[in-house]
């Protein structure tokens, strides 16, 4: 069956996190993504955070799969003419190095332009235009600068970044949209274009509910927050649910550290779910019969509802919850995650086979199209494929890959 990015071709260079998931995301809708990589060392997490000795990374692993790999040493001129020979066939070119790294080697937007110009050009930086332009960005700094630190933990609590790589990952979705609307655009218009994404903007694209709370403080304190008093910003609210339903993370048995269901109070289950956990005496009750009359004391609504789960399984909680329609949800740990049959099942959690480091288990893809089924392959060995791009996308004969090769350029 054809994939929908059949005849894309992608020149990867990216690196570490944000940018290989967007190209993995490229390369699981169908496209031919060739992952450009210095001679002898590769993108550096093939080599970090190693658990098996020699063997590429987890850390790579995860990130690159369905990929071609092609070292390529573009500090020669040799290798500077391959690449341009490459960016003149592609597509894409996709990279989240430091910024002007690429310009100062000569691969500037206005050059690739004259060179290539149906080529989608798509960078990931750590800040958009204006003071922070040429400031180094990670993961956290991201999600510091982009709203999310201040917005998430304990009222009490200093201000705490989020498991989810949001950006990173984050970045990477923003980018994989910002390329397909490229590529749309070029087939009205025959043009490539340039396309960015900053991790800032990214995060604070996600963090936008917060933005929203903060023009509403303006009015007064925002009832649906647990916390007693605000001031001028948005303040951590701990696991609230910021939403227009009050939700809470409760305690469940055996009391491990993940052993909390997190539950939601919608209007209409009020009365079911006073039964079900035993506590009839309250049906009626003015000071709790209405979401107006419960807010001013949830903290009062969730212990009492706490008294039930911790009797119980976050399973069995989820179970009993979902028959009488409350909507909840167990906390997920990661054993739970990479076990969970439905998981498994819809293909999220794959198992894979490496020929180096043997099966190892990997995310899989989240966005779904009926004519454009995904298959995930394991990533490539550094310069896999270097001989095969080569011969088949620029028609090189073996004479000039050895000479390429004896050179150093790949």
């Amino acid at each position: 069956m054809s994939k929908a990015l059949d005849g894309v071709r992608v020149v990867d260079m990216t690196h570490v996190q944000a940018g290989p998931v967007c190209t993995q995301m490229l390369a699981w809708l169908g496209a031919d993504v060739i992952k450009v990589e210095p001679p002898g060392r590769g993108d550096v997490t093939r080599s970090q955070l190693r658990d098996l000795p020699g063997v590429d990374s987890l850390y790579f692993t995860m990130l690159n799969s369905n990929k071609r790999s092609l070292t390529l040493d573009i500090k020669q001129e040799k290798g500077q003419q391959i690449l341009w020979e490459l960016l003149r066939r592609a597509d894409v070119l996709v990279e989240n190095f430091g910024p002007g790294a690429l310009d100062r080697q000569g691969f500037t937007w206005e050059r690739i332009q004259e060179e290539a110009p149906r080529l989608v050009y798509a960078s990931i930086k750590g800040f958009g235009p204006g003071g922070y332009e040429n400031a180094k960005a990670y993961e956290t700094i991201a999600q510091a600068m982009g709203g999310s630190m201040s917005t998430t933990g304990f009222e009490d609590g200093p201000p705490t970044s989020t498991g989810a790589q949001i950006g990173d990952s984050g970045s990477a979705i923003h980018l994989l949209a910002a390329i397909l609307a490229g590529l749309l655009q070029r087939h009205q218009t025959g043009r490539g274009q340039r396309v960015q994404v900053a991790m800032q903007h990214a995060v604070l694209n996600l963090c936008r509910v917060k933005i929203r709370d903060h023009q509403r403080l303006q009015h007064g304190p925002l009832a649906e927050y647990p916390n007693q008093s605000f001031g001028q910003t948005v303040p951590r609210s701990g696991n609230a649910s910021g939403g227009g339903q009050p939700g809470w993370a409760l305690r469940c048995r055996p009391e491990g550290p993940d052993d909390f269901i997190y539950v939601i109070i919608q209007p209409h289950v009020w009365e079911r779910l006073l039964r079900q956990i035993g506590r009839e005496d309250l049906l009626g009750n003015p000071d709790w019969d209405t979401p107006e009359a419960r807010l001013p004391h949830l903290d009062e609504v969730f212990a009492m509802i706490e008294e039930w789960t911790s009797q119980h399984t976050k399973w069995e909680v989820f179970e009993q919850f979902n028959s009488i329609d409350v909507p909840c949800g167990p906390v997920f740990d990661t054993g739970d995650i990479v076990a969970d049959d439905s998981l498994r099942e819809s293909g999220m959690i794959v198992e894979v086979p490496h020929p180096e480091r043997g099966s190892y288990l990997n995310v899989g893809c989240p966005l779904r199209l009926s004519d454009s089924p995904v298959e995930v392959r394991r990533s490539p060995l550094l310069g896999e494929h270097s001989a095969e791009v080569l011969r088949e996308v620029l028609g090189m004969g073996e004479s000039e890959l050895q000479a390429i090769h004896d050179q150093g350029v790949i």
